[in-house]
């Protein structure tokens, strides 16, 4: 322990013992105001003495444009502290609203989570894997005294593949009595473009996140990481968790990546890994499109199932893996586009792991937003390059109305302002979910390792609780968490970033 760290501590204690001495001489109000004063001294001593750990080293974050940037550099242990502790107070903040979400639309407990995070995921995770999670709980203990335990991150982890897909799986195993209608969600909206589509004839990439505004608000991280083996990533990302899970990120080897997720899924293999581990393990080790499928495949186990949309740079070749648990598809080209909605398109896929799914059904979203991109990059065709497809991102144009009107169908969701909701995804009217921010990037851009990024609705409209939940009340619950969602101007960050300081 170094001479300033002893001093903190030393410090510590005597302020503890001040502390305990003034509370019983005072009143019931002034010891309450005494045991929140020795409460701050004693977090502020332990975070400083905390930041003296050379794990430290390398690391930093700063905000900007509605987003939390953070650098972290190292082998899988101190990444993993690093972002525990440089990212403990959005950690802390989005835990509470994550795990209530999950248990109230499962009617399963957290020790459920945990028990299948322990039991099921954790043995068939990569030893990388489990040190950098591992490094989560250590780094936000040491930061906030916090009481979360490694599995308590994975099962934190496994947010979008535990409710949706292992619980419904479960539920039919062991034919569960009234058990809820659970749905596999349709996040998001994206397309992949190169050769005669783009402007420079180079790769585009794009994508806007579809979620619960309660996680969406919370969905702001931009991680830069230099890991010790495999490729530097940048990615958006949500606090205390390992993939972006949103899923658009870029690697030094000129990988390019993003997602949607296919609607209306069935399945999950409970020997198989992690969807979260396999996504982070491809954008780090990938440096193909080969490479990602095969990584992706390996012990898939049908959770948060996708197509994938990726790019590889180096060859300017795009791809669409549609990845289901029995059956999937790889389509790629050098001179075209794929785009994604949460549909399925090949009919294998459809057939074996989405049944239910309606492919001819023009008025669900995921094909009205289909129809949608159909018209929009047909007609933008050699036009496509990162400004257009910002405007993209935040188009409001029902194709089944023809007509402009931001809801449930616009490739810019807006679900809150839907009184039909999205009865496939079991989101109700006026559901508070849809598009929460948007992400772009071209193959100048990824060779930089550059994005460009909108925090909140990529139209620019912003979300207000307050008004949404007074003329809402069937979704009172969320009040706790539910927060404004304010959209922020499209930002550029690059790896390595470090911000000026302000004057």
């Amino acid at each position: 322990m170094s001479d300033g760290m002893r001093r903190i501590v030393a410090l510590s204690v005597l302020l503890l013992g001040t502390g305990l001495l003034w509370v019983a001489g005072r009143s019931t109000n002034d010891a309450e105001q005494a045991k929140t004063d020795r409460d701050a001294t004693l977090s502020y001593a332990r975070e400083h003495a905390a930041a003296n750990d050379p794990r430290l080293k390398g690391a930093y974050r700063y905000e900007q444009g509605g987003w939390v940037y953070v650098h972290l550099e190292g082998d899988p242990g101190a990444i993993g502290f690093q972002h525990g502790f440089l990212l403990a107070p959005e950690i802390e903040d989005a835990y509470p609203a994550v795990t209530t979400n999950m248990m109230h639309s499962s009617k399963r407990d957290w020790a459920f989570f945990r028990k299948a995070a322990r039991e099921m995921l954790w043995p068939k995770m990569d030893e990388e894997y489990q040190q950098e999670l591992a490094g989560i709980a250590e780094g936000l203990h040491a930061r906030t005294g916090s009481k979360l335990d490694v599995y308590d991150i994975v099962a934190f982890n496994a947010f979008e593949e535990l409710p949706d897909y292992y619980v419904p799986w479960l539920n039919k195993q062991e034919k569960t009595p009234n058990a809820p209608n659970l749905k596999s969600p349709g996040n998001c909206s994206a397309f992949v473009a190169t050769g005669s589509w783009t402007r420079d004839g180079k790769i585009v990439i794009a994508h806007n996140n579809w979620t619960n505004y309660m996680n969406g608000e919370r969905w702001r991280i931009i991680f830069d990481i230099a890991p010790k083996n495999g490729y530097r990533i940048i990615m958006d990302g949500f606090p205390g968790v390992i993939a972006s899970d949103d899923d658009f990120g870029i690697n030094s080897d000129g990988m390019m990546v993003t997602e949607t997720t296919i609607t209306q899924f069935e399945g999950w293999d409970p020997n198989g890994k992690a969807e979260f581990v396999r996504a982070r393990k491809a954008l780090q080790y990938a440096g193909s499109i080969d490479d990602y499928t095969r990584i992706m495949l390996d012990g898939n186990n049908g959770g948060y199932a996708n197509d994938w949309l990726i790019g590889d740079r180096k060859t300017n070749e795009i791809a669409q893996l549609e990845l289901g648990l029995k059956a999937w598809k790889l389509w790629r080209t050098k001179d075209g586009v794929f785009a994604g909605s949460n549909w399925a398109r090949d009919p294998k896929v459809i057939k074996e792991d989405a049944p239910q799914f309606d492919s001819k059904n023009p008025e669900t979203s995921p094909n009205a937003r289909r129809a949608r991109w159909d018209e929009l990059l047909n007609e933008n065709k050699g036009k496509l390059d990162v400004e257009l497809a910002e405007k993209l991102l935040g188009d409001h144009f029902d194709s089944y109305q023809k007509k402009e009107e931001a809801n449930e169908r616009t490739l810019c969701g807006h679900v809150d302002a839907s009184p039909r909701g999205v009865a496939i995804w079991e989101w109700g009217a006026n559901y508070p979910g849809g598009a929460v921010q948007g992400k772009a990037a071209d193959s100048a851009m990824a060779q930089q390792l550059r994005l460009v990024a909108r925090m909140g609705h990529p139209c620019g409209e912003s979300f207000y609780a307050k008004p949404f939940l007074a003329a809402h009340p069937d979704y009172a619950w969320q009040e706790p968490y539910l927060r404004d969602m304010p959209a922020g101007p499209w930002t550029e960050f690059h790896a390595g970033e470090i911000p000026v300081p302000q004057q």
